[in-house]
Formats: structure tokens, sequence, C-alpha cells
């Protein structure tokens, strides 16, 4: 199990709100900026997360890359580094691997499918406790399952026209089951992450 004093955010959400940070000068360079999310509860903003960027290959790969480009995300609670989320790069079956307190928690793996989004969310032994699925009609939409029944939603929400048209920032709502555990949580939250890279970067559509 993660460290619950690091996790002790996610103990009473039921709800989170992910805000992009909005980074305007993308629209106008035409170059790609490390991510930036804050991430809040009913209660206030919990997490600050905030894509590695130092390096001459980090920068490489932003420019060619662009949203396939792997990365890690530094998750934060204002004081201290509490989980780290990481991409590598894959071809198809795009993957995101979560640690929490420098121990593996799980991770978020696409599933191949021909009509539907799908992913499995693993636990830190590659076990299955998850699945997400994004149903045809609704593509802003992620539906979370355990044994078949609703654990959560995470929605891609409308950001503004300005927002949504100039920039690759997004917003995003999850919402999670009253029994959830707190390491499903966090995992949930990281599969934001990579929904946000392989379906909304929208950076290189505008260049």
């Amino acid at each position: 199990m993660a460290n619950v004093l690091t996790l002790a955010p996610l103990q009473q959400a039921e709800a989170l709100e992910v805000r992009q940070v909005t980074e305007w000068h993308e629209a106008f360079s035409g170059f790609e900026t490390a991510n930036q999310y804050r991430v809040s509860s009913p209660h206030g903003e919990i997490f600050h997360v905030a894509e590695e960027s130092e390096g001459f290959l980090a920068v490489l790969s932003r420019l060619f890359l662009q949203a396939s480009r792997p990365f890690t995300l530094h998750i934060s609670d204002g004081t201290q580094i509490v989980a780290t989320a990481t991409r590598p790069w894959r071809f198809y079956f795009h993957e995101i691997e979560v640690e929490v307190g420098g121990r593996r928690l799980g991770s978020v793996r696409r599933r191949f499918s021909i009509l539907r989004r799908r992913f499995d969310v693993l636990d830190a032994e590659g076990r299955a406790v998850l699945e997400l699925v994004g149903p045809l009609l609704k593509p802003w939409t992620f539906e979370a399952k355990r044994d078949g029944a609703d654990a959560g939603v995470i929605t891609k929400q409308w950001s503004g026209l300005g927002k949504e048209l100039l920039t690759d920032a997004d917003d995003f709502g999850v919402r999670f089951a009253m029994d959830l555990p707190d390491d499903h949580k966090m995992l949930l939250l990281c599969a934001v992450f990579l929904i946000d890279f392989l379906y909304f970067e929208k950076k290189s559509s505008r260049s």
C-alpha cells in the first residue's frame, strides 16, 4: 500500500478538478512548453503537477514528438514531491507508471481496441484493479469500472472559447466511487495526464 500520509489529500475526496496551466505564449511562439496542472478538491488546491523540463532531450522531445513524447511528471503537495508519473515512449500500447514515496504504486496501460478507448489500471504487482472505457458516442468521457460496477469517471470539461481555440491547455473533472481506495484514486488522477496527451493535446494541429 502507498504511504497513507502521502495520499492524505485524497482520503476525503470524492471529486477532483484538474486544470492545465495556460501557456498563452505557446499559441504565438509555436513552441511546446512543459505541461503543468493544478489539482483541486472541493476544499481547495491539493496538488501541483509539473512536467520535468530540464535537459536537451526533454527539449527535443517536446519540439519533435510533441504530444507523443515520453515524460515524467512531478506531483507536489506544495511542500514536497509526493508522487511521480512517468510515460515511456510507446507506439501504441501507451502507459503511465506511478510511484508514490519512492515505491511503485501501479500503472495505467492502453489496451487494444477497435472502436472504444480502453485502458487497464494496474496495481504494483501488475494486477488489473480497474478498467477505463471511453464510450464511442462520448468522446470527452472515460468511465472507470471495477468488476463491472461504476468506480468513477473522468470527463474533459469545456475550458472556454479562448483557451480551447488558442492553447492546448485542457481541464478535467474526476469523480470517484465513495469506497475507492486512495491508491486507486491516485492512479485515476494520473490516468488524466495520459488521456490528455493521447486525445486532447492539439498543438500539432495548430502548428
